[in-house]
């Protein structure tokens, strides 16, 4: 079968990498062409347009690049109608692939999506657009199959893919290195706005060695000139080794989240963007949920300190970070990491979706 992959971030690259694999195991004549990273291409995937052009974070960034953006989907809808995939597999990435719906079911496309965007937490009358369009979701988090069947939509649920992405780490005794790691996001966006209130807090720490994660896409020199000359070591595209042999981290919001807390590494979660995109989010967000960070979500409860614009500040970090360097808070913490593991589920979501997805082609 003929499959069409589109993800416009790094954590859509590494699943969709996994899920091609699967696709292609169980397939044997899975020809795939895809929207995504290295990660994707290496697992066999025919990549058309890498994730380095994809990635616009907030409402501001996205007026700025709109350009860029429809140009992009007017080349997608193009590239589609020559390969005439039997299926367009969707993963994340809602401001893209939401503008695809229309055009794809004009022209009967079955659509799968994997990786739902969080419409539970924010505008969730685009809940009414799945209904709609979206074959089938599928779905990593157990209380989205919930929010989707109460909406009428056809949905699976088959567990989170970092499950099998990584093997968790017993960190429990504190590592004898002191490195506390810095993982600033996957956007240049992001980073820009993160990493320079990060690095501030260094020098209230002369025990512990700080290790910054970075991304080899993005570029050595984006880094350097914002770490300039402070006393950091910058590793590449090796966030699990670094998060092996760290005491605590600095995360900025999203995937990365979930990797530490698998990790058993106490953190301090942030996010901060452009003040426009933040009181636009803000006043989009349903107040109901509490939370930002995937942890506390899966969770139903604070199981990590947020950070949120303002009170990502030199004051606030370093309170925090010596919060969690406290033996009695630290166990705190991963006792609720042993909570969070009884949420996720077992191991194979990959192997599941794939299973789920050729099933239904064949009906």
């Amino acid at each position: 079968m003929r499959y069409y992959l589109i993800a416009g971030e790094a954590s859509g690259d590494l699943h969709g990498s996994n899920l091609i694999k699967e696709l292609k195991r169980q397939d044997d004549h899975a020809d795939i062409r895809c929207w995504g990273g290295d990660k994707m291409q290496a697992a066999g995937g025919f990549v058309v347009k890498h994730i380095n052009e994809l990635a616009f974070m907030g409402f501001f960034e996205v007026v700025k690049h709109l350009p860029t953006i429809l140009g992009n989907i007017s080349f997608c809808k193009k590239d589609i109608l020559e390969f005439k995939p039997d299926v367009v597999i969707l993963i994340d990435y809602p401001g893209f692939n939401f503008r695809l719906f229309d055009f794809l079911k004009q022209h009967r496309f079955k659509i799968f999506y994997y990786i739902s965007p969080q419409l539970w937490a924010w505008k969730k009358g685009r809940v009414k657009k799945v209904k709609k369009y979206v074959d089938r979701m599928f779905v990593i988090f157990p209380f989205e199959k919930e929010f989707y069947q109460n909406n009428g939509v056809q949905v699976d649920f088959v567990g989170h893919p970092l499950l099998d992405e990584m093997q968790t780490t017993d960190n429990r005794q504190l590592p004898t290195d002191n490195t506390i790691a810095i993982v600033p996001g996957s956007r240049k966006q992001e980073i820009s706005y993160l990493l320079t209130e990060y690095l501030k807090v260094i020098d209230e720490f002369p025990d512990y060695k700080f290790t910054v994660t970075g991304m080899s896409a993005i570029g050595e020199k984006f880094y350097r000139d914002i770490i300039g000359d402070k006393k950091v070591e910058l590793v590449f595209d090796n966030t699990y080794e670094v998060l092996k042999h760290s005491t605590a981290a600095i995360v900025t919001s999203g995937t990365a989240t979930l990797e530490t807390a698998l990790h058993n590494v106490p953190e301090v979660v942030c996010y901060k963007g452009s003040w426009i995109s933040y009181y636009i989010i803000n006043a989009l967000i349903d107040k109901s949920i509490g939370f930002i960070c995937i942890v506390n979500l899966i969770c139903g409860k604070k199981i990590v300190e947020e950070l949120i614009q303002a009170d990502v500040n030199k004051d606030r970090l370093v309170r925090e970070l010596k919060t969690i360097l406290n033996k009695d808070d630290r166990s705190r913490m991963l006792t609720g990491y042993d909570f969070l593991r009884t949420k996720l589920g077992h191991a194979g979501a990959s192997k599941r979706t794939a299973e789920l997805m050729i099933g239904y082609l064949k009906e």
